[in-house]
């Protein structure tokens, strides 16, 4: 008994160590916070919804939420576009439950600027994935999230970015490694252009993939840095759920 408790001990202690780890990082002239996240062993899921179908909308309603399976939220961040009443621009999997399809046509807004993509978490493994491949490949992802534009495609910076830009805002988005094992969440500090924010996840971050979650409603949840951004409802909410203790 005392083997399978230290066992059971040692599994818990694991999980929280290894869920996710965030830090500050200058590049270029701007400020970000980097929260790193080992896919293969974290609890990464996505949440919209209550039981009710009401939207949770906020971190603390996903904590919550979440306390009633004896855990709790060590991470999140918003995840994807959404309408005004906080439903999902583009296509969202929860818990393998279809909300809405892919969206594969070109449109208004960063949403529209094609290439877009879709991260997608499978078990032991996350992945951004441009929307093309993703209808080809039709990925069986327990949950999957589409927002755009892509960041970095296979290694290179979206098409349409300017190093020039003048629009400026404060993003967030996410990348992932080629075997899907390391996912990275960044968040600028200060306002920045898709080009800056596309560079620090391929030169910087060193990630194939990345894609923009959004800009100006940016927040991140990170109690381990002592932050815990609020405002306003949000939409989709990427998160990681640990052992409450």
């Amino acid at each position: 008994m005392r083997a399978v408790l230290a066992a059971l001990a040692a599994a818990f202690w694991a999980e929280s160590a290894a869920a996710v780890e965030c830090r500050a990082l200058d590049s270029g002239g701007n400020s970000f916070t980097i929260c790193e996240v080992d896919a293969t062993r974290a609890d990464l899921r996505l949440f919209l919804r209550a039981p009710d179908g009401s939207i949770l909308g906020q971190f603390p309603a996903v904590d919550r939420q979440l306390a009633d399976e004896g855990r709790k939220l060590e991470f999140a961040m918003n995840a994807g576009m959404y309408h005004e009443d906080r439903a999902p621009v583009g296509h969202y999997i929860e818990n393998g439950e279809e909300e809405m399809r892919v969206i594969a046509s070109a449109g208004p807004g960063n949403f529209g600027l094609l290439p877009n993509g879709v991260f997608c978490i499978r078990d032991g493994r996350a992945d951004v994935i441009e929307t093309g491949d993703y209808l080809e490949q039709a990925p069986d992802c327990r949950f999957a999230t589409q927002s755009g534009p892509m960041l970095v495609i296979d290694g290179a910076l979206h098409p349409r970015f300017l190093e020039d830009s003048t629009s400026r805002y404060i993003r967030n988005g996410v990348g992932t490694s080629a075997d899907g094992s390391r996912v990275v969440f960044a968040i600028s500090e200060n306002p920045v252009t898709f080009h800056q924010f596309g560079t620090l996840f391929r030169d910087v971050l060193k990630t194939p993939q990345a894609l923009y979650f959004d800009g100006n409603v940016s927040r991140l949840y990170a109690p381990g840095i002592d932050r815990a951004d609020g405002g306003f409802p949000l939409g989709p909410i990427v998160g990681i759920a640990v052992p409450a203790e």
